[in-house]
């Protein structure tokens, strides 16, 4: 098998701390069974094994790339990656200044390719948050999920929603800040009038401030209290809490007293369910692990203040040969890439492998000693029993999800492919449909399943362009023609610069009958392109090939059929759903739409102002001029544009 071995050109590689990472490319063709000791650096830095599509199927680092890579042609390798060795066709490299900037580098490798023989880290479910949005001029407090947003604090995760919803209930009372949504909000300052939560006096009220007298810097103050109350800084506000209820309570103003007593005993019932594990006030995070020879399960509690303020876990693919010490390395470098929180104290089940690069590059993250330890005896020992019982709990559950879902999702393919007459399990299948309700609007989606499963990030959605009126035909052949155009197009280019659109399946599914199927038999035939096609009839279920006359009935009931179906389903869901969005943005399509230099911001705010496109039309370039974002010369050409569509609107009714 030959190969190239070759470091990373600048121009491919993702922006890492450029001042610190040295790019330099090496250009020789070796045997794969070893490359030259000379051709490798003596160098810290990162190294991507490619296959023949050009796709990045590992990513690693070293202390030494060329002892690191020496380590892949000796004998025995462990059977992963002994797979990963025989899948690959060339191997890359890019030299780093030292260990901390190859640790870092090898993580964005990781995040921008997604191998498929490095582990994959995955939630074992969607953690609810506590968030405050402090990049609003009114931040408001509200149980967030999935992607983190920037400008936005998170504190938790908790295991559930109402545990969130409990704790808003009771710190509301002591910081009164809004939980409302920015709709219900922006109802509430048009009407003039705060809702029930300011007169039980469970929000300030920032909808009217000039009702209410809040102002942006008390509420701000407000919302900082919350956010330090959360993150563990309790003290500060109990003792605030009890010097205002003495001195009110002193000036003999018994209900101004009995106010803050209220929020004291508010702000100890919310410290009650956050349950104390250490004697000491310590900021800590604690790591537990379970796991066999395939995957994994970790749990991390988060400590602030000795007191447990949210937990997370994790279930890891075991797909890369790692020992448990680089197993914890690697979920360590995973867990603090991703979080902002970094403590002075970690503590772990076992040393991880790179202790003292970790140490340094999560100093650097918090701008102070992070120490990693392992936990011998007390109760810092007692509650990594704890947390390690955690995820011996997590990982049983998730092996009896598992044990049907892995195991039926093979057979399935193995089915498929027994079927179809494939020599082997088809393992990328991509799926095409069209969808339209009459001349316009005419789309086309395509789906794509790796392992059995659905693979998001690799749909794409076609809006079709150059088919007049309704014909499904030639719609299904512009698409797969515009697909398959891309995919000779991507595949023509250097293996380091293909892009996901580059990947060929390992078998085609049009949603349709013959007619569908010859449509692409013709496309891939012209593209020259040799790939499995068939075609899925709805009404009976039925294969058609392109070289059978007869189309086949797969049995009822057969996980084969499940798949063909479930992948059909997920076409027709996807190309529906783009089409309704059309639809819906052409009957919620208004003037402004065509005015250069009105987008959706301003037109946000004209609607806001203005309330109705009858008032904005009737209002003059200088109160238009007066919306935020909207200058003099835009508000002229908004009036001149507004008033000529309708006089052209009257002279068509007329």
């Amino acid at each position: 098998m030959a190969a190239v071995v070759a470091g990373v050109a600048a121009s491919h590689s993702p922006p890492l701390v450029p001042d610190r990472i040295t790019h330099r490319r090496y250009d020789a063709s070796v045997s794969f069974t070893k490359p030259a000791s000379s051709t490798i650096p003596d160098a810290p830095g990162a190294y991507l094994f490619r296959d023949g599509d050009g796709r990045v199927i590992y990513v690693g680092k070293a202390s030494s790339l060329r002892k690191r890579l020496a380590n892949y042609w000796s004998r025995p390798l462990h059977p992963r990656t002994e797979a990963m060795v025989d899948a690959a066709e060339g191997v890359e490299w890019i030299v780093a200044s030292g260990e901390v900037d190859a640790l870092m580098l090898e993580f964005n490798l990781i995040q921008q390719h997604r191998p498929r023989f490095n582990i994959r880290y995955r939630d074992d479910k969607s953690y609810p948050y506590l968030a405050l949005t402090v990049g609003e001029t009114w931040p408001r407090a509200q149980v967030l999920r999935g992607t983190k947003r920037k400008k936005v604090r998170y504190f938790g995760p908790y295991g559930h929603a109402w545990a969130i919803r409990d704790t808003l209930d009771a710190l509301t009372r002591v910081f009164p800040v809004r939980t409302c949504t920015n709709h219900f909000f922006d109802q509430r300052a048009r009407a003039g009038r705060p809702c029930l939560y300011y007169d039980i006096g469970r929000c300030s009220g920032p909808c009217v401030p000039e009702a209410t007298g809040i102002t942006e810097d008390d509420y701000r103050r407000d919302v900082d209290a919350l956010g330090d109350f959360l993150a563990g800084n309790s003290k500060p506000v109990l003792k605030r809490l009890e010097h205002r209820m003495t001195e009110a309570s002193g000036r003999e103003e018994y209900e101004q007293a009995a106010r803050f007593r209220d929020q004291l005993q508010a702000a100890r019932r919310a410290l009650e369910s956050q349950e104390m594990v250490l004697v000491q006030p310590e900021h800590l995070d604690v790591v537990g692990l379970a796991e066999d020879d395939l995957e994994a399960a970790f749990q991390v509690f988060t400590v602030r203040g000795g007191r447990v303020l949210g937990r997370k876990g994790w279930i890891v693919d075991r797909v890369e040969d790692l020992d448990r010490p680089e197993l914890i390395g690697s979920f360590l470098r995973q867990l603090y890439m991703e979080r902002e929180d970094v403590p002075p104290r970690i503590l772990v089940p076992t040393e991880p492998a790179g202790r003292g690069v970790l140490e340094t590059w999560l100093s650097e993250r918090r701008g102070s000693t992070v120490t990693i330890a392992v936990p011998e005896r007390g109760a810092k020992r007692k509650l990594m029993e704890v947390v390690a019982s955690n995820a011996t709990d997590a990982f049983h559950r998730h092996k009896l999800r598992r044990a049907s879902d892995f195991g039926a999702r093979s057979r399935a393919l193995s089915e498929l492919a027994d079927q179809l007459g494939l020599e082997q399990a088809p393992l990328r299948i991509e799926c095409y449909d069209i969808s339209n309700l009459g001349p316009s609007d005419t789309v086309g989606s395509m789906v794509v399943f790796e392992d059995g499963l659905p693979k998001r990030s690799d749909y794409r959605r076609f809006e079709i362009r150059g088919v007049p009126g309704q014909d499904d035909f030639a719609s299904m052949e512009e698409m797969l023609t515009r697909r398959f155009a891309r995919l000779v197009k991507e595949q023509e280019r250097p293996a380091g610069s293909r892009r996901r659109f580059s990947y060929p399946p390992a078998l085609i599914v049009v949603d349709g009958g013959r007619g569908q199927l010859s449509v692409a038999s013709k496309v891939l035939e012209r593209a020259g392109l040799h790939i499995p096609h068939i075609g899925l009839a709805k009404r009976l279920e039925e294969v058609y090939f392109p070289d059978r006359p007869d189309p086949l009935s797969i049995p009822r009931g057969s996980e084969a059929l499940f798949v063909l179906q479930h992948l059909r389903d997920e076409a027709h869901r996807f190309a529906i759903t783009y089409h309704r969005q059309r639809r819906e943005r052409r009957a919620l399509s208004s003037p402004l739409d065509e005015i250069p230099g009105v987008g959706p911001s301003r037109k946000r705010a004209l609607m806001k102002r203005f309330g109705s496109l009858t008032k904005l039309r009737q209002a003059e370039p200088a109160d238009i001029a007066g919306t935020p974002g909207v200058g003099p010369r835009l508000a002229d050409e908004i009036h001149r544009r507004l008033h000529a569509v309708a006089a052209s609107d009257r002279r068509e009714s007329a």
